[in-house]
């Protein structure tokens, strides 16, 4: 490519030090991330959330290939695709030895990680003496110890505007409110793995 101004050759521009290129699945996998981000890493939440890149659902492949033409631009660029686990969905792809890497949740999905009954209690301004939360989790949800049970609750249908907890609760739950009112001794392991290999890749 021809440098207009100095009739050179106009190299690419290498990627800035602790910049990093965020895959998701959707808007709200966007949202909740960034509402754990500003919990955990503050002061670099809005600069690696505010240009994730949205793949329109479980596609890594579309990941991999985004990137590579990102890295023929930006050499030197680094990345992380967080995936659903879904219920037996395809593998990451091989990123050639890139540096692209994938994140996949033990759990099925981002929304697992959401089911935190102090957290679902503030966001709605449930007061304590209110016990419908309670209820309605003991008939829907294993064991807190039951890890194994844990990976395989559909959390996505769940939580949906028309799911089980939202009607036992009478209104939808607002899930990024719920992200960003949960403490962080609150988060699960699989979040906080997450974020240590963000931190990690930022440097």
């Amino acid at each position: 490519m021809l440098d207009s101004e100095s009739g050179g050759t106009r190299l690419p521009a290498r990627a800035a030090p602790g910049s990093l290129t965020l895959y998701v699945e959707g808007p709200r996998d966007r949202s909740i991330l960034r509402a754990w981000a500003h919990r955990l890493m503050p002061q670099r939440a809005s600069r690696v959330l505010g240009d994730a890149v949205i793949l329109g659902g479980r596609q890594p492949v579309r990941a991999l290939e985004h990137f590579e033409r990102h890295l023929s631009r930006v050499p030197g660029a680094r990345a992380l695709c967080v995936l659903d686990r879904d219920d037996g969905g395809s593998a990451a792809p091989d990123p050639n030895g890139f540096e692209l890497e994938f994140f996949t949740w033990s759990r099925r999905h981002i929304e697992s990680y959401l089911v935190v009954p102090a957290a679902i209690r503030r966001a709605l301004g449930i007061p304590e003496h209110d016990r419908r939360l309670e209820r309605a989790l003991e008939r829907h949800l294993p064991g807190s110890d039951d890890e194994s049970a844990w990976r395989e609750i559909d959390a996505k249908r769940l939580l949906a505007p028309q799911g089980a907890l939202p009607r036992a609760l009478g209104c939808p739950l607002p899930l990024a409110r719920i992200a960003r009112v949960t403490r962080e001794h609150e988060l699960h392991q699989d979040v906080l793995a997450l974020f240590a290999r963000v931190q990690a890749l930022l440097g």
